[in-house]
């Protein structure tokens, strides 16, 4: 894995300068302002941030500012999702001060600087997943589909208490393969919208914190409260496929991201520490989705074993534990998200402080 300096993400000079509404440019604001969101596109070729006076947009490779928007009052945006590299986004207010009711979804045309819809709940918006067919909005509670056209809702999922808004979506399978907590602690939910069936899968005794899954939606990775191991399943048919540990001490796990080709999995927690892990690849052994055309490829790397593996059975299970094959020291008790760059062997780690 190669590493690179840190950079700022603060950029110097905005890129666009159209205007609508309460949204616009102001290239006289040079302060930091607050990060209330970060979050990578479907692909990770760029990441967003949500500030106390707009949102904004990086490219990673190379990393460099592509544009902003800044909003005329201090009421920030708590969550920006962007459908890939277009001029989409959807938008939910945030900070001690929103311009807009925390329920509610604005759907923003960054082409024709207008809001172009909107979706209203009762309770307030946890998450938001974007493909090009549909919305996902995540409540505490409750998920809703919506088909992205017309804005027809498409399902309703209940689930338990889900105060961070875990959720994900395929991306490069059709139909859509949607992964969200369960209806009791621990519990995982798998709804594929092509066979129209659900699948619960216990992940972990305690409760699930962090999730994702690959583009094609075919392997899922958890983590719970615990913060120790990390598992990988089967998402079609719920088995366990790998279990990795990052460690022996509790940890608050803030992200988890699968390569493009899911041979690598990246893990960050408030240790201040980014685990990378190697996983089993082997298409073969994974159930192909209706008209799924991806393809997995992989080299012989593997995780760690204890040295202590051969008395597998005999000693405790930490001791035959895989280990991930690179770590990244970063400060602790920072949250960081991190995901894959474009160039192999490469990862993209962005921190709430700003770096």
């Amino acid at each position: 894995m190669a590493t690179r300096p840190g950079c700022d993400f603060e950029p110097d000079h905005p890129k666009t300068s159209s205007t609508a509404a309460a949204i616009t440019h102001n290239p006289n604001r040079v302060a930091t302002p607050p990060i209330y969101h970060l979050s990578f596109n479907q692909n990770h070729t760029c990441f967003l941030v949500g500030l106390q006076n707009g949102f904004r947009i990086f490219d990673t490779d190379p990393f460099k500012p592509s544009f902003r928007r800044d909003i005329d009052t201090h009421s920030g945006i708590g969550l920006v999702a962007m459908l890939y590299r277009s001029n989409i986004f959807c938008l939910v207010c945030g900070g001690p001060d929103p311009m807009y009711p925390r329920n509610k979804v604005m759907i923003w045309d960054d082409h024709d600087s207008r809001c172009v819809g909107e979706l209203s709940f009762r309770s307030e918006v946890k998450n938001v997943k974007l493909r090009r067919d549909m919305i996902v909005v995540v409540l505490n509670q409750k998920i809703f589909v919506y088909n992205f056209l017309d804005l027809k809702l498409l399902n309703q999922i209940e689930t338990v208490s889900n105060p961070t808004g875990l959720c994900e979506i395929s991306h490069n399978s059709s139909p859509m393969v949607l992964v969200c907590l369960g209806l009791q602690k621990g519990q995982i939910r798998v709804e594929n919208f092509g066979s129209k069936k659900s699948k619960f899968v216990m992940a972990h005794d305690s409760r699930v914190v962090c999730m994702s899954l690959t583009q094609d939606g075919r392997r899922l990775a958890t983590a719970s409260s615990k913060g120790t191991l990390i598992r990988v399943f089967n998402s079609l048919d719920g088995t366990l496929l790998q279990e990795v540990r990052r460690g022996a001490d509790r940890a608050d796990i803030y992200s988890l991201a699968f390569s493009s080709n899911a041979q690598f999995l990246a893990v960050s927690s408030d240790k201040g520490t980014v685990h990378i892990f190697s996983l089993k690849v082997d298409s073969g052994s994974l159930p192909s989705l209706p008209n799924d055309r991806s393809h997995f490829a992989s080299e012989p790397i593997h995780s760690r074993l204890s040295s202590l593996s051969i008395f597998k059975g005999v000693l405790p299970k930490y001791f035959s534990s895989e280990w991930s094959v690179a770590r990244f020291r970063l400060p602790e008790g920072l949250q960081y998200c991190v995901g894959f760059g474009h160039q192999k062997n490469t990862i993209v780690i962005i921190g709430m402080d700003g770096r």
